[in-house]
């Protein structure tokens, strides 16, 4: 028999994506410390070019910044985090169309894990229409994508900036820890 066992938080990082940094960025990243607490890594803004699939709603060019907080979350509340952007996106909308996509997730020794409100075969149901994604998996050394990672994750640049927010987990994890 095995016994449940509470896993080690998680470090909640925040895929964003706009075309409308300039005007939204100071008032957008306070409402996230607001609802996570301080940001421990803010990425410069950098291309979001893999897919168009944003392009109609979002405009172009896109950029996305990657957030990391400095609180450790549990992992199991990652429904919740992803109920309050999309309600962060929603305020940011004008009219249908959103100015500001936000993905969050967690990263953990093991993987990434992003939050999705698009079921599919290889999610699991949390709660509240909100799925969790197995996007990359930390294995000998390196991310490993799978088959329905996308391509902006499987990238080698991502990677390498999720390797940077890994060693910060590490980090605060080990600290901690004590």
């Amino acid at each position: 028999m095995s016994l449940p066992k509470i896993p080690d938080p998680g470090l909640l990082i925040l895929s964003v994506l706009s075309a409308r940094f300039d005007a939204l960025w100071d008032r957008l990243l306070a409402e996230l410390e607001a609802a996570f607490g301080p940001a421990a890594e803010v990425s410069e803004p950098f291309v979001f070019d893999q897919t168009d699939y944003y392009d109609a709603e979002l405009g172009t060019p896109i950029l996305r910044r990657l957030v990391a907080f400095e609180a450790l979350r549990p992992l199991d509340e990652l429904a919740e985090i992803k109920l309050a952007t999309n309600a962060l996106e929603a305020r940011h909308a004008e009219g249908e169309r959103r100015t500001v996509n936000l993905d969050p997730g967690f990263v953990t020794a093991e993987r990434l894990v992003l939050a999705t409100g698009k079921n599919f075969s290889h999610r699991i149901y949390l709660r509240d229409g909100i799925w969790a994604d197995l996007t990359l998996i930390w294995q000998k050394g390196g991310w490993k994508d799978f088959p329905w990672t996308f391509p902006d994750y499987a990238g080698e640049e991502m990677k390498r900036r999720l390797t940077k927010l890994r060693q910060l987990y590490k980090t605060k994890l080990n600290t901690q820890r004590g």
